[in-house]
């Protein structure tokens, strides 16, 4: 059964997979949305850093997110300078590592639904008099559902199950930065495999079943928009 110390690890973990998709879908959305419209020509740029970590193993980006928000970094040596602490070893830099190791997971969908969409309702709301605003909020968003809500579930799944980022930039502080995976890595260690068996199976079992969630809605709307 769960520990005391798992039942930590599961909050935090829940706590770090909401915080991570919400900033997310807040920076991604508009983000996306000028990866799908705009036509400047280094455009790529953007899109291969968004997608660096698809490729990057997570221990790499782990490790210069902890030399940048470190004590002798710039931005951690910045905040000692200031009297501030620094992020690393913190929930702070948790969420920092998160967003940034799951942006393709949730920037890309969005970006794909975006440009599924086509410019042909948004030509048509603006002959009605629709301000960019308007055609963005009552036409783009709610022909875009399907991408938001593989970008959600995709984002907040894929945080659950981060390990390299966390552990390089959170360490392995119970109750402050120890998540569900590091949690898993401790009690084989320990070579508890109870205890581990117990937090893999319900991560799988939620994670399958929230994939099922995204295929049905998704199939749902596709037959609704034929």
């Amino acid at each position: 059964m769960f520990t005391a110390d798992d039942f930590s690890a599961l909050l935090i973990t829940l706590k770090l997979a909401t915080i991570s998709t919400l900033i997310l879908l807040l920076l991604g959305t508009p983000l996306a949305w000028w990866l799908a419209h705009s036509r400047w020509r280094f455009k790529f740029l953007i899109e291969a850093v968004i997608a660096l970590p698809l490729v990057l193993p997570p221990t790499v980006i782990g490790f210069y997110l902890l030399i940048t928000l470190g004590p002798n970094g710039p931005i951690g040596g910045m905040m000692s300078y200031l009297g501030l602490q620094p992020l690393a070893f913190t929930f702070s830099g948790l969420v920092i590592g998160s967003v940034f190791y799951s942006m393709p997971f949730v920037i890309q969908p969005l970006q794909n639904a975006f440009s599924t969409i086509g410019q042909r309702p948004l030509e048509v709301a603006a002959t009605l008099g629709a301000s960019p605003m308007d055609r963005f909020f009552s036409i783009a968003l709610p022909l875009a559902r399907p991408g938001f809500l593989t970008a959600t579930v995709l984002g907040f799944a894929h945080t659950l199950g981060e390990f390299g980022v966390v552990l390089m930039i959170g360490g392995n502080i119970p109750s402050n930065t120890q998540v569900l995976s590091i949690a898993i890595y401790d009690h084989v260690e320990a070579m508890e495999y109870t205890q581990a068996h117990w937090i893999s199976g319900a991560l799988l079992i939620f994670s399958f079943l929230l994939l099922i969630s995204v295929y049905a809605l998704n199939r749902r709307f596709s037959v609704q928009y034929k």
